[in-house]
């Protein structure tokens, strides 16, 4: 009995070594990507990682950003633009490192770009569920990277994003803060379900005007953008069921008022909806909300040429100043 007891546990033993290795190789677990808190933008990426997650490689530099290494500074014969944004930008775990969307604008942008200059460069300042102020954050936190244009995609929830914050980070398994002791520890933990803390619905249940305070959000990252000697340019990307269903009563009137802010500040802008409801618009999405390979190629190209205007065509508008009848404390 005895024997048959240590062979039982061996290969119990064996079994779970065995799922530590395939989960680790073929998932990338127990090497998820670190998030920190910031007093500006909540939460950001920790700097210098360099993982697989289901064979894509995630590399973030020192600046928190999905990309290789960076100077703060530019050289006067580069392009540069520094793209801001959620998921949509930061490509998830789902896209590898080569396939992402600002790469895509980059290498688009090669052949469009004026003859000044020899190179292109397109940073990615991304993190999942980030909206307006968090970006507005990041760029009060960084800088604009000297970039002649900053692109901030937006998708239509971002609209309503509420205030950066970190109440779930380190609790969520979507933040993590540390890595797990192991592979089949992450495994459990994501299959758990999962509730928000009370502070994170309390944010989610707050009233008042949330689209109005976004797209002040904007309006102050558009004046850090022009103080910087740079451009803003705005894109936003719709759901799928935006697509099939048209956007609801709500989302159409937020569209309306971020189309009506862009014109009125001069911003060059970027709708896709329209686009995408001429095109088959299935292989564009990798899920509800997030772009495919073909997607990150296709909004690119047209991303790129957005871009271009925005650099040719410079706002002959300066923001201005905040209203009085108050939008609050954007944090």
């Amino acid at each position: 009995m005895v024997k048959i007891a240590i062979w039982v546990l061996a290969i119990g033993v064996l079994a779970l070594a065995v799922a530590e290795i395939f989960l680790r190789v073929r998932y990338g677990l127990g090497n998820p990507p670190l998030y920190i808190a910031d007093a500006r933008t909540g939460y950001r990426l920790a700097p210098h990682q360099n993982l697989r997650r289901r064979g894509n490689r995630i590399a973030i530099n020192a600046y928190s950003m999905r990309g290789p290494a960076t100077s703060p500074h530019r050289t006067a014969d580069t392009l540069r633009v520094l793209m801001v944004g959620d998921s949509i930008v930061n490509g998830g775990w789902w896209t590898d490192q080569a396939e992402l969307l600002s790469l895509r604008v980059q290498t688009a942008l090669e052949p469009l770009k004026p003859t000044q200059f020899q190179q292109v460069e397109v940073l990615n300042a991304s993190a999942n569920s980030w909206g307006p102020r968090n970006e507005l954050g990041y760029v009060l936190r960084f800088g604009t990277f000297e970039a002649q244009v900053v692109l901030l995609v937006l998708n239509t929830d971002d609209l309503f994003a509420v205030a950066p914050h970190s109440h779930d980070l380190g609790r969520s398994p979507q933040y993590p803060t540390r890595r797990p002791p192991l592979a089949l520890w992450e495994a459990v933990a994501r299959r758990r379900k999962y509730t928000p803390s009370p502070e994170l619905q309390a944010l989610h249940d707050q009233g008042g005007d949330r689209v109005g305070v976004n797209l002040e959000a904007i309006r102050q990252l558009k004046q850090v953008v022009e103080a910087a000697g740079g451009q803003l340019a705005i894109a936003m990307t719709p759901l799928r069921r935006e697509l099939e269903d048209g956007p609801r009563d709500y989302e159409q009137v937020a569209r309306q008022r971020l189309t009506a802010f862009a014109q009125a500040e001069g911003i060059p802008y970027l709708d896709f909806l329209p686009q995408f409801q001429q095109t088959r618009y299935e292989a564009l999405y990798f899920d509800h909300i997030h772009l495919s390979t073909e997607g990150n190629r296709w909004v690119g190209q047209a991303l790129a040429e957005l871009v271009i205007e925005a650099w040719q065509n410079p706002s002959s508008k300066a923001s201005q100043p905040p209203s009085q009848d108050s939008l609050g404390d954007l944090w």
